[in-house]
C-alpha cells in the first residue's frame, strides 16, 4: 500500500521515516520530492570494469554539481541532499521527475528500490538519454520518493548481519562495490 501525503507527514513526525532535512512543502499527494546533492562522480569513457573485482582507483572523479552539464549519452553518479532512514515495515521507490524525464534525464538505471531498514543518502544513477546537454544545479528537485507499507515488518531489514548490505550508511555519490 502506498503512503499518502498525510501518512508521509505522520510517519516523519513520529520519527518512523527519517528524512533529514525534511521540508513538508516538498510532500506531494503520494510522494516526497528529493533534491540533488552538491557533488557528482563522473567517469571517463572507454574504461573496462569487472563487477566482481575491485574498481580501478581512477575510475571516477568528483566534481561540483553546480553548473555541470550532462552531455548526451553521459552517465554519472549523484546523491540526494536528504539522508533517509526507513523502518522495517516501510520501503521506498525513487522515481524521476517527469519534466526531467521529458528532457531525457534519468535518475536511476536499476537501483530505484530502497529497502526496509536502509539508512543513508540515496545514490542517483544519472544518465542523459536526450540529444542535448542538460545543466544541473545543487539543490534542484531531482526525483521523488514513493513510500510503501508492507503487510508485516520484514524479519531481516537491510543492514542485518549476514545480508551483505553494502550501501548501508552511504554518504554522497557512492561507487559500486564488487559483486560477490
Amino acid at each position: 500500500m502506498l503512503l499518502s501525503d498525510r501518512d508521509i507527514i505522520d510517519e516523519t513526525k513520529a520519527g518512523r521515516i527519517g528524512v533529514e532535512p525534511f521540508d513538508p512543502a516538498r510532500v506531494q499527494p503520494a510522494s516526497l520530492d528529493v533534491l540533488l546533492g552538491p557533488t557528482l562522480r563522473v567517469f571517463p569513457r572507454g574504461a573496462t570494469v569487472d563487477p566482481f573485482g575491485p574498481l580501478p582507483s581512477d575510475l571516477s572523479r568528483e566534481v561540483p554539481t553546480d553548473g555541470y552539464v550532462v552531455s548526451p549519452g553521459e552517465f554519472l553518479l549523484g546523491s540526494t541532499v536528504e539522508t533517509l532512514s526507513l523502518p522495517d515495515d516501510i520501503a521506498a521507490r525513487l522515481e524521476g521527475r517527469s519534466t526531467l524525464g521529458r528532457l531525457g534525464l534519468t535518475v536511476h538505471v536499476t537501483a530505484g528500490y530502497i529497502d526496509h531498514g536502509f539508512r543513508g543518502q540515496i545514490t542517483l544513477e544519472i544518465a542523459n538519454l536526450g540529444p542535448w546537454g542538460l545543466r544541473l544545479r545543487a539543490g534542484q528537485p531531482i526525483g521523488q520518493l514513493v513510500f510503501e507499507r508492507m503487510s508485516s515488518p520484514v524479519e531481516r531489514p537491510y543492514g542485518s548481519p549476514g545480508l551483505g548490505s553494502r550501501y548501508q550508511g552511504q554518504s554522497g555519490p557512492t561507487l559500486a562495490r564488487p559483486l560477490r
